[in-house]
């Protein structure tokens, strides 16, 4: 199974597409990341204050939690028109300076998954980031030439999912970078009870806090889940969404109580069955599951290492005495020797 269709995937998906009526339009609106909105609330503030366009800012973190939704509230904020495309999308140098020839003054240019930008792409990005100005080549051979356009200044807004994936030149040309992190459950809760607001769905406080339990800490998730959980509502139960109801949806999506989905379960297992609970080689672990290294990595362990699953050590990857216990496994290993370095 691809992560991009898993239930519980941070990535977008075609269905979440509607999910943009539900998105926060300002700061005020936004809730949780609660340093990094004070940060940029202060950021926002001192650039309309001095009349100038708002420094680069980089966003990074895990999918699903809000990058592209800080990008519009902070142009919405700035009063700014936003220019949206993806590292992917931009496969020639030309491809950019067309969008940026197209910027106005004050503009924001949001560049989704910025790692994935080719290295001749980045080249034409840095001067205008740092001069605000487009270097072109007309001509070839002896005969060409250097010129260079001024630009109107414009802010350009990062986010990424793999910030080691960045180049150093990159990095530095940001004057503001942020990390998402994993919603907490107060936070997590008010999303799931703002968006049944929204879409005019009958929930009580419970129904509402499992949802808001099993969607690991990713508005994105959430939302997703509190559609099918909908769905099942209006077949199985009149349409109100009861705790019960909650969990039965999310039961028959697979889901369990913490989150944790079919594949999630399968990376624990096939750690402490086949390999008597590590520690084991992420490349062995991804064999044994016929996955990605890369994607285990990226994608399935940050939340399992949040929960407190898993444990990185020099030596690979080993299961918890958490993870035995959600399980229902009895951890029969024998003590851990105390390691001298």
């Amino acid at each position: 199974m691809s992560d991009s269709s898993r239930m519980v995937s941070g990535k977008k998906r075609t269905e979440d597409r509607a999910d943009n009526a539900l998105r926060p339009k300002r700061l005020d609106e936004m809730t949780g990341q609660t340093r990094v909105v004070e940060n940029l609330r202060i950021l926002i503030e001192a650039a309309k204050k001095r009349h100038e366009p708002l420094d680069h800012v980089l966003f990074y973190g895990p999918p699903g939690l809000g990058k592209t939704t800080f990008a519009h509230v902070i142009s919405n904020e700035m009063e700014v028109n936003i220019r949206i495309t993806a590292g992917p999308a931009i496969e020639r140098a030309g491809d950019l300076a067309a969008i940026l020839t197209h910027l106005r003054e004050g503009d924001i240019l949001f560049i989704d998954e910025i790692h994935r930008l080719g290295r001749a792409v980045e080249e034409v990005l840095y001067p205008a980031m740092e001069d605000f100005a487009l270097d072109i080549v007309i001509g070839k051979g002896p005969s060409a030439k250097n010129v260079r356009l001024h630009l109107p200044r414009f802010t350009v807004i990062g986010a990424t999912t793999r910030l080691a994936l960045l180049t150093a030149p990159l990095r530095t040309r940001f004057g503001a970078v942020y990390r998402l992190d994993f919603y907490d459950p107060d936070a997590m809760r008010e999303i799931v009870r703002r968006a049944a607001l929204l879409l005019d769905i009958s929930i009580d406080d419970d129904g509402i806090e499992e949802i808001a339990r099993r969607a690991r800490g990713t508005p994105r998730v959430a939302l997703r889940l509190l559609k099918r959980v909908r769905d099942f509502a209006e077949v199985r139960a009149n349409g109100a969404i009861s705790l019960d109801v909650a969990a039965g949806a999310l039961d028959l999506l697979d889901i369990d109580p913490l989150g944790l989905d079919d594949i999630d379960r399968r990376v624990l297992l096939t750690i402490i069955e086949k390999f008597e609970g590590g520690p084991v080689g992420l490349e062995t672990i991804a064999a044994s599951i016929s996955e990605e290294a890369d994607t285990i990595m990226d994608v399935y362990e940050p939340y399992l290492l949040q929960l407190g699953f898993l444990e990185r050590t020099p030596r690979g990857r080993m299961a918890t005495r958490l993870a035995y216990e959600h399980l229902g496994l009895s951890d029969e290993r024998p003590p851990r020797q105390a390691t001298l370095f």
